[in-house]
């Protein structure tokens, strides 16, 4: 596939990832304030990155704080670790944030 095809494509599959993420979390955060007792564990965990440069990182966070229930907080000094405060927190909250949006932000700029 020629490059440009190849990074056309990728932003179209992030564009959808992010139109997934962006339904199921308004659907949480909408559950959450109706039933307040449905929120379990709330909490802030550190997303290490393997993103290079400011553009990619940007974007990484800014996907993160406009998904519903979670908020970019920090970005370490050596821009290795990405910190997220996240509403409903899972044992593989880091993860799906590396194999969803991180992957996916890499696909596009790379």
């Amino acid at each position: 596939m020629k490059p440009l095809l190849r990074r056309a494509r990728a932003w179209l599959v992030l564009s959808g990832l992010f139109a997934r993420e962006l339904a199921l979390s308004v659907n949480e955060v909408l559950r959450a304030v109706l039933r307040p007792s449905r929120v379990q564990r709330s909490g802030i965990v550190a997303v290490p990155l393997s993103l290079q440069g400011d553009t990619a990182i940007a974007l990484l966070a800014n996907l993160v704080t406009l998904t519903p229930g979670t908020t970019s907080l920090h970005l370490s000094e050596d821009r290795g670790v990405l910190y997220v405060h996240a509403m409903n927190l899972s044992d593989d909250t880091v993860a799906q944030i590396q194999s969803g949006f991180e992957r996916r932000v890499k696909e596009c700029l790379e």
